[in-house]
């Protein structure tokens, strides 16, 4: 009697358990409204600048975002109150040249279209040094793969963020690097760069662009990086990152000092 009880018990168990896997799985995907999407870098070196403009797709579509043409695209210097007025190069690619962005200045970006007007602000932070990049024999199986470094001192004085942009024989890194000094204030540090999806290889050559960004932009690039399937825990729920922009626009305007790096692995 007490072994057919823990039968039912058993059996009850596996239905429950069943049917829960089937909600999990039948979740509905809903497609929501195209939105604008806008991209805008102004970084401190002294050259061209662009803007790249596009609306987004619903989830169910192919990643072809479509370009959005015939906007009206400026940069506001804050303090001079300077307006840089931006021209459309090719479809929905505006750029201004010459132009270069100064540390301590805030920019502030407008972006007119379809009736409707977009409005995100940066401030350009003080540039911090990349001393170096350097690599790490990581072994995997039967395969010695490499593990980029980055070493530089973190200025104590301030509280600071940092994007790094890596790439492997000049092809871009998929894995998105966003840190800030919660825990490395005013120290001399050395941050891995954990790869997810490239291998590096000896004789490979690796550049490491870092970007001093501002916390707005920071959050955005964080916000991205956590929803990568970084570890065997996964990312976090797919959603639009935190954006600078007003208006319901999605993307971002960061103003930031650039300093790259390049090695030869080995």
């Amino acid at each position: 009697m007490r072994r057919n009880r823990l039968t039912y018990l058993i059996f009850f168990a596996l239905i429950a358990m069943i049917a829960s896997c089937q909600k999990v799985i039948s979740l509905k995907l809903d497609n929501s409204a195209p939105q604008l999407v806008i991209e805008g870098n102004l970084t401190d070196v002294y050259g061209i600048q662009y803007v790249v403009i596009t609306k987004s797709v619903p989830f169910t579509s192919t990643n072809t975002f479509p370009r959005v043409t015939g906007a009206s695209v400026s940069i506001t210097d804050d303090s001079t109150g300077y307006v840089f007025k931006f021209h459309e190069d090719t479809t929905g690619v505006y750029s201004y040249y010459p132009m270069v962005g100064l540390a301590g200045r805030k920019y502030i970006m407008t972006v007119k279209t379809g009736g409707q007007v977009y409005t995100a602000s940066s401030t350009m932070p003080q540039l911090v040094n990349l001393d170096s990049i350097t690599a790490k024999i990581s072994s995997f199986g039967n395969s010695d793969l490499r593990t980029i470094t980055v070493n530089y001192q973190d200025p104590a004085s301030i509280a600071n963020q940092y994007r790094f942009v890596l790439n492997v024989n000049h092809k871009p890194s998929g894995t998105i690097f966003a840190f800030d000094d919660s825990f490395t204030n005013g120290r001399y540090v050395r941050q891995d760069l954990f790869e997810n999806g490239t291998d590096i290889n000896n004789q490979d050559t690796v550049s490491v662009e870092m970007q001093c960004i501002d916390r707005n932009i920071y959050e955005y690039w964080y916000s991205l990086s956590q929803q990568q399937q970084n570890g065997p825990g996964g990312g976090t729920t797919p959603s639009n990152p935190p954006s600078n922009f007003d208006n319901n626009a999605l993307g971002y305007f960061s103003a930031h000092t650039t300093e790259s790096r390049v090695i030869i692995v080995n």
